[in-house]
């Protein structure tokens, strides 16, 4: 039985004007689970309008109130953590303890947020020239919309709207239409919280409903996570119709182990960073550079690691790995696998064909090991998105150096070492955004920001953190003077400097 997903405008749950439907999958069962609306034009008028008038008033309001919705929202999503991670593994497919792990890591962002009063604050210099002080302020945006993946339907939401809505945006949250419920429960809690109606939002909907929200006059500011393709056309387009945009793309990240290494150590976090919630993470780790005596080692325990992991429906309590996303997504990860191998990789472990007891009908695909892949392989180029780990194998730092800084991509690095020196060498000269020392997923904490480099980010800000604030503000800077009664003005036809006074 399938469950209407509906849209949430000005507070309210509606199925909306359009007529347009799509199913929602169980990934692990292959069934049917909800009929999601797709919204149409009037949709997004009524969404865009709603939030336009209730952002004026969200603006205005005391940084104590937006502070105590803040801190009320964050209590009410630790209150129903199981409940969302619930929903996320019954679309997402990802195990519960990992689905939690995302809902802990998006509270980081809420709670990041609940620091306002600072993060706020402007800049005053007092006595510039004589009589004279300059200050500085930021203001919110206004209207501002997330168009969310669906690797993280509650983490990436809760990167971008809290810091929106905290610096006193209203916001429009267009999920991914292929797990948008978890979306539905976050705006019933900013509700609860207390945020006015309409200062958040949801739009379900595909294309038609993106382009709509970058091509609407009244939308400010537009967050983005997903391909690069598609973060390449959001920003171009978003920017062309004078929107602030951030568009995260896609990511190829590799992990560097050094001869050095502590190998049961490399080993143990490369295959969670490679495998966990079945390589759907922009940061996980799909591209192993083994230096050296270090390949054999790590490729022959990474192998034996992934081959004990269990694959199964997230539900399990036992389980390790659940389903990819769709049958599509299946299909293109063996197809990659396949080519790699006719193109002359050594498949070291295949989790192509994989069926699991009682969820024949899911999206299973095991954990695959491709060892002596080169840069010309599709399963090097391309950005699988699956459980699959791809070692190339160099002669040294060096080497390993140039084959990360000649990807196209640059989200997240790792290298495991034991030398200090390699480490500095490494961090200060790849061209990557973020990156790991023996950490094979360097995501930032909330109080840093998140982006990469190159084809993984389009557009001058990362997301969350100081840079989060950065983007939903504008700042302004005022020059003022207020004179006694009776001086003399001083006023010139001269460009005024500081020495003037």
């Amino acid at each position: 039985m399938s469950t209407d997903i509906l849209h949430f405008i000005n507070g309210e749950e509606t199925a909306g004007s359009g007529e347009r439907r799509q199913d929602v999958y169980n990934p692990a069962t292959g069934q049917v689970t909800g009929n999601l609306h797709l919204g149409g034009q009037d949709d997004l008028n009524a969404a865009v309008a709603a939030a336009k008038e209730a952002g004026e008033q969200w603006g205005d309001m005391s940084l104590a109130k937006r502070s105590a919705v803040l801190f009320s929202f964050r209590e009410l999503v630790n209150a129903h953590a199981d409940e969302l991670a619930a929903i996320i593994t019954s679309e997402h497919g990802k195990v519960l303890s990992d689905a939690k792990g995302e809902v802990k890591r998006g509270l980081e962002v809420v709670e990041f947020a609940c620091g306002l009063f600072e993060l706020l604050k402007g800049e005053y210099s007092d006595q510039v020239s004589t009589g004279i002080d300059v200050y500085s302020f930021r203001q919110p945006l206004g209207v501002v919309a997330g168009i969310t993946p669906f690797n993280f339907p509650v983490m990436v939401p809760l990167w971008m709207s809290p810091v929106a809505i905290a610096t006193g945006n209203a916001f429009i949250l267009k999920p991914s239409e292929r797990d948008p419920s978890a979306s539905g429960l976050l705006a019933k809690l900013w509700k609860q919280a207390g945020l006015p109606d309409g200062v958040f939002n949801v739009l379900h909907g595909d294309k038609e409903m993106v382009d709509g929200l970058l091509e609407h006059p009244d939308v400010d500011g537009i967050s983005f996570v997903g391909s690069t393709p598609i973060a390449k056309h959001i920003h171009e387009t978003g920017t062309r119709n004078g929107k602030r945009v951030q568009a995260l793309g896609g990511a190829k990240n590799h992990a560097v182990i050094m001869p050095d290494a502590d190998m049961t150590m490399a080993a143990e976090h490369l295959n969670a960073a490679a495998f966990g919630s079945a390589g759907e993470r922009c940061m996980a780790i799909s591209v192993a550079v083994a230096v050296g005596d270090a390949a054999d080692e790590i490729v022959s325990r990474v192998k034996d690691l992934a081959a004990g992991i269990k694959v199964t429906d997230g539900t399990d309590p036992d389980a390790d790995m659940g389903p990819v996303i769709t049958p599509a997504a299946k299909e293109r990860i063996e197809r990659i696998v396949g080519e790699a191998q006719h193109d002359g990789a050594a498949v070291v472990l295949d989790g192509r064909d994989l069926i699991v007891k009682d969820h024949e009908e899911g999206f299973f695909v095991g954990p695959t090991i491709l060892d002596k892949v080169n840069q010309t392989m599709s399963a090097y180029e391309e950005e699988i998105f699956g459980p699959v780990l791809v070692v190339l194998r160099a002669e040294s730092l060096e080497e390993a150096i140039e084959i990360i800084n000649a990807n196209p991509y640059g989200n997240g690095t790792a290298v495991f070492t034991s030398n200090g020196a390699v480490a500095r060498t490494f961090q200060r000269k790849v061209q990557v955004g973020m990156i790991g020392i023996n950490v094979p997923l360097p995501v930032p904490v909330a109080w840093h920001s998140f982006g990469g480099w190159k084809n993984s980010l389009f557009g001058d800000l990362h997301m969350y953190g100081p840079d989060g604030v950065r983007f939903y503000t504008r700042g302004k800077v005022i020059t003022q003077r207020w004179p006694e009664p009776t001086h003399v003005s001083g006023a010139s036809f001269a460009m005024p400097s500081s020495s003037d006074h």
